[in-house]
């Protein structure tokens, strides 16, 4: 007896599976584990699905070489929010200064 589907069934059902796991909403943020200082490259290389190891390397690199890797990192740092949270930590700050300001 063949328990398998018949070849046609299978393309589909892996089509189908790559439509629902390519329609999932990726969302970029900073692990609260897995982090070595605030979490920007491990919050980026799971969002490009990615080694962390890779993103650490190419923002080292990008220190080194042209200098804008730490203003990179800085920047992310501020504005991709944390795990669990739903504002960056600019978007935090600005609603604050905007209810002392009222």
């Amino acid at each position: 007896m063949n328990t398998t589907a018949p070849e046609s069934d299978q393309r589909t059902s892996r089509t189908d599976q790559a439509a629902d796991s390519g329609s999932q909403a990726r969302s970029l943020y900073r692990p609260v584990h897995d982090r070595m200082l605030a979490g920007v490259a491990s919050g980026i290389a799971r969002y490009v699905g990615v080694d962390v190891l890779l993103v650490r390397i190419a923002l080292v690199v990008l220190v080194f070489v042209g200098g804008i890797g730490l203003p990179l990192y800085l920047a992310s740092w501020v504005l991709i929010p944390e795990e669990g949270t739903d504002q960056s930590i600019l978007a935090e700050f600005m609603s604050r200064m905007q209810g002392w300001r009222d």
